[in-house]
């Protein structure tokens, strides 16, 4: 019964995990990190070796999932698609009407993660404090980066592939934000739209190269982190708390329009463009925050952002009091 209890409870952080993926800008490590599963997460992919596919290639199934810690994330999995689905009706509904309180919620929540993180270190000395200057430092770069020209080579997709999904395992910063950066988001997401729509070899070779590439990052990246966390935990700790903190900038609540693209790929800039009222089919690349009353695209919901930036911010603490208990 423990078990089975212990497998829902992962569903339930894969859900969470899949329902911030959909928001932009916000990273399911993010989750990961403050539902107590991250390290966890870490040395489960990690695992995923020469010992895992011999077991699988002898078909010792239940073998092979053990070795991999196969059980919690078959369940992280199933959890992440319910959310992903959930959030596509939900928080995409109320990032299109009530996007300030939406970015306060998360906003809280990646405050007092960085807190419940940096809580954690208790041998503080100069090098500790210079790690979380240095990533958030470099963590401000990336998110205030202009975006890049994409590229059809195949070395290019196959980079983007393995540089996204390390960014996927990073707190503070999502996979599809990194895409945009190198000019790749449109290009890769218009591929697998199109490959669903009208299957061809060009295609299906493209996803299959962006695929190869996510599966080295996941595979390199994986390693490390597991290498560091166990080598230097709390220097680890010190430059997660960094990357969180850098990407606040991104998440601030009432930020204004400065730069988008449509759906054909095209990047228009507020200076010289209007920003179109329509805006099911654009992507923000670049936005100015700017204060609560100087807020001009829709109300700014001063109180209920408050509300929602403390919900967020008191939520942290309650997962980690639920973890500790479970």
């Amino acid at each position: 019964m423990s078990e089975r209890k212990f497998e829902l409870g992962v569903a339930m952080r894969g859900m969470a995990m899949g329902m911030a993926e959909v928001v932009p800008g916000v990273s399911g490590g993010t989750i990961a990190f403050i539902t107590g599963i991250y390290e966890r997460l870490i040395n489960a992919i990690k695992s995923i070796d020469k010992a895992f596919f011999s077991k699988l290639l002898s078909f010792q199934l239940i073998a092979a999932l053990r070795h991999i810690d196969g059980f919690f994330l078959v369940s992280l999995m199933i959890g992440m698609v319910g959310g992903i689905v959930i959030a596509i009706f939900s928080i995409t509904f109320l990032l299109e009407n009530y996007p300030p309180a939406v970015w306060a919620f998360f906003f809280g929540l990646i405050i007092a993660s960085t807190i419940y993180i940096l809580r954690q270190i208790d041998n503080w000395d100069i090098l500790h404090g210079l790690l979380v200057l240095a990533f958030t430092l470099i963590a401000y770069f990336i998110v205030c980066s202009v975006p890049a020209e994409g590229s059809a080579n195949y070395v290019y997709i196959f980079i983007s592939g393995m540089i996204a999904i390390c960014a996927l395992m990073l707190p503070g910063i999502s996979g599809s934000f990194i895409l945009l950066l190198m000019g790749m988001y449109k290009f890769v997401t218009g591929t697998l739209k199109e490959l669903m729509m009208d299957p061809s070899v060009g295609k299906a070779l493209i996803m299959a190269v962006f695929g190869l590439g996510c599966l080295t990052g996941l595979a390199g990246f994986s390693r490390l982190l597991s290498w560091t966390f166990k080598k230097f935990k709390t220097q680890t700790l010190a430059a997660l708390s960094g990357f969180m903190i850098g990407s606040l900038w991104k998440i601030w609540p009432w930020r204004l329009p400065e730069q988008w693209m449509d759906d054909t790929g095209n990047i228009f800039n507020i200076e010289s463009d209007a920003f179109p009222s329509k805006a099911e089919d654009i992507k923000l690349l670049a936005e100015t925050n700017v204060w609560p009353q100087d807020y001009s695209a829709g109300p700014n919901l001063l109180i209920a952002s408050i509300l929602a930036g403390i919900f967020g911010f008191l939520l942290v603490f309650i997962l980690d009091r639920s973890t500790k208990k479970e």
